[in-house]
């Protein structure tokens, strides 16, 4: 049996997919910070992940904005479960209640 298989060249393995290091702020320059504060506040569904895929800032950094956002009112929390914090416009909180 070992004879039969030596002709056979031997499986090559992938090196399997490397992902693209995503290169995200770690602290809010002035024009992130402006864009941050003009545009989130009118998004339907807001949470961390979506500010790090859309501001390409970090975790921690977008879990901070949103607690500031949410104390000045600009928008309001719907669920924290855990580590998963929703929010939504605040506007949307008068229109649809």
């Amino acid at each position: 049996a070992g004879k039969a298989s030596a002709g056979k060249t031997k499986k090559k393995w992938s090196k399997g997919k490397v992902q693209d290091k995503a290169n995200n702020a770690v602290y809010f320059n002035a024009e992130t910070l402006a864009k941050l504060e003009k545009e989130v506040p009118t998004y339907k569904l807001i949470t961390p992940s979506v500010l790090v895929d859309r501001m390409r800032i970090n975790g921690s950094l977008a879990r901070r904005a949103l607690r500031e956002l949410e104390a000045r009112g600009a928008i309001r929390l719907v669920s924290a479960h855990n580590s998963q914090l929703l929010y939504t416009r605040a506007s949307a909180a008068v229109t649809e209640a």
